[in-house]
C-alpha cells in the first residue's frame, strides 16, 4: 500500500480497522495528507475485501496503473520484459520483482497471461507493481512486433534455445536495446511465437537440475543483460 500511496490518484480510498492505523500510522498520515478518504470498517469486513489469509487490517482500493504499449517503448528504455501465457499468479508478481530489481524498464503482460492486478500476484510482486510502468492485454505477436519497430533485439528464453545466454553475452548483442520474451509455466512459447524473435536462448545449467522456474531465469536473463549495458566495470585508485 505504502508503494501505491506514492502515485499521484491512484489510491481511491483506504479501508482500515482502527487498530490498524495505529500500527501503520505514517500510511495514515499519508493518506490524510493527500486528501485519501479513510474508511473505518471492522475485521469481518477487511478479511471479506482481502484475498489474504491473515489480512493486516488494511485494503487500497485503487486505479489500474498500466500504460499502453507505445509508452512502455519510449526512446529511453534499454529493457523490456514480456510474460507470454504466464498465468501462475505468483510467478506473475514475481517476474515483476524480478524485473524491478533488476532495473527494466517495463513489464508488458502478453497473450493469456494471468491478470497482474490478481491480489496474489500483486501480494507477490511487494509493491514492484508500482514501480514501473505495466501493460496488458497485448497479443505475443504484436508485442514482438511493437518492440522490433522499437529497436529493441527480442529474445526468447526458452529451453530449446539456439544460443545460450553465455553466448550472447560474449557475442556483446545484450549491450543495446533488449525485450526478453518468457513463456508459459508449462508449455513454453508456441513454435510460430518462437519464429517472431530475434533469437531463443536457453539458460545455460551447470549442475544437475532439470530446469529453472519462469521467474528464476528471468532474474538470470535481466541481470545478465543489465551488467552489459552497463559496460566493463571500472576500478578506482
Amino acid at each position: 500500500m505504502r508503494e501505491a500511496l506514492t502515485i499521484q490518484g491512484c489510491v481511491v480510498e483506504v479501508l482500515a480497522t482502527e487498530e490498524s492505523l495505529g500500527r501503520h500510522p505514517g500510511i495514515a498520515t499519508t493518506a490524510r495528507d493527500g486528501g485519501i478518504e479513510i474508511v473505518p470498517c471492522d475485521d469481518r469486513a477487511i478479511a471479506s475485501l482481502s484475498g489474504s489469509v491473515n489480512p493486516q487490517g488494511l485494503v487500497a482500493v485503487c486505479r489500474f496503473v498500466d500504460v499502453p504499449l507505445q509508452e512502455a517503448l519510449a526512446p529511453g528504455a534499454q529493457l523490456i520484459v514480456v510474460a507470454g501465457h504466464v498465468r501462475d499468479p505468483g510467478n506473475a508478481g514475481t517476474l515483476v520483482r524480478c524485473a524491478d530489481a533488476a532495473g527494466a524498464d517495463a513489464v508488458v503482460f502478453a497473450g493469456s497471461s494471468v491478470d497482474p492486478y490478481n491480489d496474489k500476484a500483486v501480494r507477490a510482486s511487494v509493491g514492484s507493481l508500482f514501480h514501473l510502468p505495466v501493460v496488458v492485454g497485448t497479443p505475443v505477436p504484436e508485442a514482438i512486433a511493437a518492440l522490433k519497430q522499437a529497436g529493441f533485439l527480442v529474445l526468447a528464453a526458452d529451453v530449446g534455445g539456439s544460443s545460450t545466454l553465455d553466448q550472447i553475452l560474449d557475442d556483446g548483442r545484450l549491450a543495446g536495446r533488449v525485450a526478453w520474451l518468457f513463456g508459459n509455466e508449462a508449455w513454453g512459447l508456441s513454435a510460430g511465437e518462437l519464429t517472431l524473435v530475434d533469437d531463443v536462448v536457453v539458460v545455460p545449467i551447470y549442475g544437475r537440475a532439470e530446469s529453472l522456474n519462469v521467474a528464476t531465469a528471468a532474474a538470470v536473463c535481466l541481470y545478465t543483460t543489465k551488467r552489459a549495458q552497463r559496460g566493463p566495470a571500472t576500478q578506482e585508485g
